[in-house]
């Protein structure tokens, strides 16, 4: 069993007043300088214990020594006894180790109370001895109730062999049996313990249960710092909406939000929370999200189904009702089991923070270590690519996700009508802006103080669309970049998903006819049932209405796919890629593209990020429709004319219109449409036929070797089978490539241009 998980966050405990925070700030109390956030997954669940803590300089010392007094106090703790310790306090049983000594009780306890350790043949304790790997495995063995003949065979190796088999030492070197036992090591053999099972019982819970502790299992940690019964803001939400107040006066730091895991009660109050050590959790920014499958930007694919739980924003919901919210570029952090399955899901890669930093210098990173508390090591990920001091922009904000110990940066800014605000423009906790209601961090309140309901105004957004700042429309550096498709367009009203992550919807300013001086004109009308389906730029004049531009242009040259450049551009990490189709907007990974070069005039549209490099790539003929898959029908009018129609799996696609092209019925084709939809075909280009090609030429599902060249297989192709004379469907969890490569031992595939294979054929010839 592994340690391999990298905890995710939905809430942070941390809240802070200020923008930029002082440079030399101390850790909290609850954190440590020396751990990074994998670490935490062991110490946190015992320092909410009481079984391990740190020192008063703010470090853990994870290669420090535990001692034997040391490990007796943690011993006691662990079995949650500390109430019998009076017991012991004026006992003399080892004469080294007297009344007066600060352990005294501890290691009376836990020799003469739970025979868990004892002393050496001359009589003595030697207390501030070191304890090794092997001392600290057998007495946790005798302490799960263990002995001797439960064992048998050489000390300290048979002790050693055993613990390893029940997962006692998962995590720790037992090579080192006979060296000084490390607080790092401590604190695994210690969180092992907690999951362990008693002698004689098989329960996950008989360790906590048999130390007077209850237990709930599989709940998931979503906010640490909520507001508990007693009215302090140190209570643990759960996704199931549960709130639990901390036992004690501790207060977790937030570093085991997000783990899927025990909750471990005394009565009615939290003990601690203990993660589930198995599987990973995986922070990726998705590419392509369909109703079964997650890619991501290094075209990793991780299956889900429509019953996945999902968590957004502190809710609980499932990946079929989540999917409409997951956008190209959203950071997704998946819960992956033993075998590698998604186990469920968070939207959003950082913290959900009350605390951020706004970058206002070039290469800046002012503020960045007050703002992990001291915490060292950390990386920084920009709009999702991992990034250094060089990538920081004036008005980037940043924020802390302490699991993962990274710092995330984002570069969204919204420009819009303030609309309304909640509960005052001085303090406000929510703006409403493009109809939508935005979350507002304490950080921002200042600069949101300056404007007032009915002006214009520009939103400084963290990854998870909270509010962290705000400018004056027009501020040098902080232009709006909020892009977009326009998944609606009805008369003069459109709905936008963001690439951000949130819908927006409204009226459509469609401007002044200079003429007539009437606010809409035909043309813009006709414009804006253009924009259905295509990617826009997003303002707002007044409320309730929003004002889009349809973007194109921007490609300098040839997308060359195998040096990842686009002209002269390189391409982002985390380059999001669409295709225009008379069906909609169709979302890629370059792994879907093939790997022949893309010619200029097959981009419509492509953004570069502050770094010059190509973030977006909008596939599809500029000046012209989209481009549309199928197999062509024939029809002729009693003056003989010849038309043409377009088919496939979704139906008529296209006319009947006019032929002017030498093609006949039944030929697989790239049609593209002309804007206007009356005008007929702009291009009608027959697609490579590849016939008889044998299942051993796939590779996969994703490609396929025909002469020597590679086509790649988008998850999109359309499979026609002859026998049955129908376009196939997914069924029973199986995807259309699976049931076509299942069909037959060898099948006819057509290819566009580009190297893709759009359609397979199966089964026998009727044509």
């Amino acid at each position: 069993m592994k340690k391999r998980i990298l905890s995710l966050l939905l809430l942070a405990a941390m809240a802070a007043s200020l923008l930029v925070l002082p440079a030399q700030a101390a850790p909290p109390a609850n954190r440590f300088y020396d751990l990074n956030g994998d670490a935490y997954m062991s110490v946190e669940p015992l320092r909410l214990m009481g079984i391990m803590d740190g020192f008063s300089d703010g470090n853990f010392r994870p290669n420090g020594q535990i001692t034997r007094a040391q490990f007796c106090k943690m011993v006691v703790c662990a079995l949650n006894a500390e109430d019998e310790l009076g017991l012991y306090r004026t006992v003399t049983v080892y004469p080294d180790v007297k009344p007066s000594h600060w352990a005294a009780a501890y290691i009376n306890m836990a020799s003469k109370g739970k025979k868990a350790i004892s002393g050496f043949s001359d009589g003595k304790f030697y207390p501030d001895r070191t304890v090794t790997l092997g001392q600290a495995a057998t007495i946790l063995l005798r302490v799960l109730g263990y002995k001797d003949e439960n064992i048998g065979g050489v000390w300290p190796d048979s002790y050693l062999s055993f613990a390893a088999s029940i997962g006692l030492t998962d995590g720790v070197d037992t090579a080192k049996g006979s060296a000084p036992l490390s607080r790092s090591d401590a604190a695994i053999l210690f969180t092992n313990l907690l999951r362990a099972d008693v002698q004689g019982e098989k329960s996950a819970s008989a360790f906590l249960a048999a130390a007077g502790l209850t237990t709930k299992a599989d709940m998931v940690l979503v906010s640490s710092n909520a507001r508990g019964p007693d009215g302090k803001e140190t209570a643990m939400l759960f996704s199931d909406g549960s709130v639990y107040q901390m036992a004690g006066d501790k207060a977790s730091n937030g570093s085991l939000n997000g783990y899927k895991g025990t909750l471990v009660l005394e009565g009615q109050r939290v003990r601690t929370f203990l993660p589930d050590a198995r599987g990973e959790s995986r922070t990726v920014t998705a590419a392509k999200v369909e109703a079964n499958q997650i890619t991501d930007r290094s075209g990793a694919k991780y299956t889900v189904t429509s019953g996945t739980p999902v968590f957004y924003r502190g809710a609980e919901t499932t990946w079929g009702d989540a999917r409409d919210w997951v956008n190209p570029g959203t950071s997704l952090t998946l819960y992956l089991g033993t075998a590698g399955n998604v186990e469920y899901i968070f939207i959003g890669g950082g913290d959900s923070s009350t605390q951020a930093v706004i970058v206002y210098e070039k290469n800046s990173t002012k503020g960045f270590d007050s703002l992990t508390g001291g915490v060292n090591g950390y990386k920084i990920y920009k709009n999702g690519c991992l990034a250094n001091a060089g990538d920081m922009r004036p008005y980037d904000v940043a924020t802390y996700a302490s699991s993962t110990n990274t710092i995330r940066v984002c570069d969204t800014r919204l420009t819009g009508y303030y609309e309304s605000c909640t509960p005052s423009p001085t303090e406000p906790t929510s703006i409403r802006v493009l109809g939508h209601d935005f979350d507002v961090l304490p950080t921002a309140q200042a600069t949101l103080a300056k404007f007032r309901p009915g002006s214009q105004i520009t939103l400084l957004l963290t990854e998870d669309n909270k509010v962290a700042g705000a400018v004056k429309p027009g501020t040098s550096g902080a232009n709006a970049n909020a892009i977009g498709i326009a998944t609606s367009v009805s008369g003069t009203s459109a709905t936008v998903k963001l690439l951000c992550g949130i819908e927006i919807s409204g009226a459509v300013d469609l401007g002044i006819d200079q003429n007539t001086g009437n606010y809409i004109t035909q043309w813009r009308q006709e414009e804006l049932s253009l924009m259905q389906n295509r990617l826009v730029r997003v303002t707002s004049t007044g409320r309730n209405t929003i004002g889009l531009v349809r973007l194109g242009g921007g490609a300098s040259g040839a997308l060359d796919l195998e040096k990842r450049r686009l002209g002269s551009s390189y391409l982002a990490e985390t380059v999001s890629v669409f295709r225009y189709t008379a069906n909609g907007i169709e979302v890629l990974s370059l792994n879907d593209l093939g790997i022949e070069p893309i010619p200029n005039n097959e981009i419509s549209y492509a953004h570069t990020n502050w770094n010059g490099q190509v973030d977006i790539i909008a596939l599809g003929q500029v000046g012209g429709g989209a481009t549309l898959y199928g197999r062509t029908s024939i029809s002729l009018t009693e003056r003989d004319i010849s038309y043409i129609s377009i088919y496939n799996d979704h139906g008529k696609v296209a006319g009947p219109f006019p032929s002017r092209y030498d093609i006949g019925g039944g030929v697989y084709v790239a049609a593209v449409v002309n804007e206007a939809g009356s005008g007929g075909f702009s291009s009608l280009k027959p697609l490579t036929a590849l016939k008889e090609v044998p299942n051993t030429a796939w590779s996969g599902q994703s490609s396929v070797t025909v002469d020597g060249r590679s086509y790649s297989i988008p998850a999109t192709v359309m499979a026609y089978n002859k026998d049955t004379r129908e376009w196939i469907s997914p069924t029973d969890g199986k995807s259309i490539v699976e049931i076509a490569h299942a069909y037959a031992k060898e099948c006819d595939m057509y290819a566009s241009e580009d190297g893709v294979i759009r359609v397979i054929e199966v089964g026998g010839d009727f044509f």
